[in-house]
């Protein structure tokens, strides 16, 4: 089995994940680390035992590399991956994929014309609640779907945006709760419901307005292409990151996602199916654990030439669809249809 080498651009609190995973990954190696700021990015190449770079264009120069891991901030996506691609190299990205569906569509055309492939780590798909709700909906277990509800309450305080002013900002961020701390949440929904065909969204900015230009909660009436409806609640004021909650409710029973654990409901009987464990100490409960096998089936896919398991462009760009159909109905205060 062929070394495969990899660089992470980025070395925010998210590239942990990356690391941890990649570390875990047989036939993987980290050759490099990719950061603006030249302390830590040295001091961290040192503790990784790999190469250091401060310009990802210098890195993308060195042939040895086979995949380049975007752990950047979100304006910053769209020109990497871009670059990363017309570099040959296999390009695996943080959500989300680009700030807006336009940015979307230039990296698609750019796709078409590489030799690499690009994926997109939307981990909570893999979470073992994530999948068993999956299969157990696949199965129709419990009949036919009729609801879905979503509960997530996070905390965001002045100084989280204060520590990177890239974040709160429509240039930089491209919105702030929608479309990275609830991104994951909408992405669930449309892929446990099988897609979105309209939905009426409000967004407003409750506690942080001194601080952000943007939405610090916001909700959404959903109805999905089978039928069933969808009711979406998310916020940035909760005083802690609480896991999300699901209420997937069929004609013979409900799913329930509850502290991590998912519980099948019918017949007067409550019964556990999965639970969730963090694997390694750099993952936050809250943000999912599916960050190793994101990368592992990502890894696969590259030796295999086979995309099984893994995120691509399309599916990425489906939760950015939500999320612009949400502000826009915010604005117009109106049902807006979604067209894939």
């Amino acid at each position: 089995m062929r070394t495969l080498n990899a660089a992470i651009i980025g070395c925010g609190s998210i590239h942990r994940c990356h690391v941890d995973a990649l570390q875990q990954t047989p036939g993987v190696v980290l050759r490099a680390v990719v950061d603006i700021e030249k302390d830590k990015g040295l001091a961290l190449a040192a503790e990784y035992g790999c190469h250091f770079y401060q310009d990802y264009h210098e890195m993308l120069c060195d042939e040895a590399i086979d995949v380049v891991h975007i752990c950047t901030p979100h304006y910053l996506h769209k020109p990497m991956i871009l670059a990363a691609l017309a570099a040959g190299k296999q390009v695996f990205s943080e959500k989300p994929v680009g700030m807006n569906l336009a940015e979307v569509a230039e990296i698609r055309e750019a796709e078409k014309q590489a030799d690499g492939q690009l994926g997109v780590c939307y981990q909570n798909r893999l979470n073992p609640t994530s999948l068993a709700l999956r299969q157990l909906l696949d199965e129709n277990t419990l009949g036919k779907l009729l609801s879905i509800n979503a509960f997530l309450t996070w905390s965001r305080t002045p100084p989280y945006y204060a520590d990177s002013p890239w974040r709160g900002r429509y240039a930089t961020e491209g919105g702030s709760l929608l479309i990275n701390q609830a991104i994951h949440t909408l992405d669930l929904l449309q892929w446990f419901g099988g897609g979105v065909s309209r939905l009426k969204g409000v967004v407003d900015c409750a506690r942080l307005s001194d601080t952000i230009d943007t939405e610090d909660t916001a909700m959404a009436t959903l109805e999905f292409s089978g039928g069933a409806r969808g009711l979406f609640f998310a916020s940035n004021n909760h005083t802690r990151d609480a896991p999300l909650q699901l209420e997937i409710h069929c004609e013979n029973g409900e799913l329930q996602l509850r502290d991590n654990t998912l519980w099948r409901v019918s017949e007067g009987k409550r019964v556990m199916i999965a639970c969730d464990e963090t694997p390694y100490s750099h993952s936050k409960s809250y943000w999912g654990i599916g960050h190793l096998q994101a990368v592992r089936q990502f890894y696969d896919a590259i030796r295999s030439g086979k995309s099984e398991g893994v995120t691509h462009l399309h599916e990425a760009a489906k939760s950015l669809h939500l999320v612009e159909a949400i502000y826009r109905s915010s604005q117009l205060r109106q049902w807006v249809s979604l067209t894939q």
